[in-house]
């Protein structure tokens, strides 16, 4: 599991989870499960997109 730093970054990625861009902004999804999570305006930090297949 990535952590977080004090320095507005995260060393390691998170596991078992993905975003995905969208047109407004990006969604966050659990692998195992396939469950959206989460949406922010601005990608999440150490977290996988679907398209450079570092997850799942």
């Amino acid at each position: 599991m990535g952590t977080n730093t004090s320095k507005g970054y995260r060393r390691g990625s998170v596991k078992d989870r993905t975003q995905l861009p969208t047109p407004k902004g990006f969604i966050k999804r659990m692998v195992s499960t396939g469950q959206f999570m989460d949406f922010s305006e601005k990608p999440f930090k150490g977290v996988a997109t679907e398209k450079d297949r570092r997850r799942g």
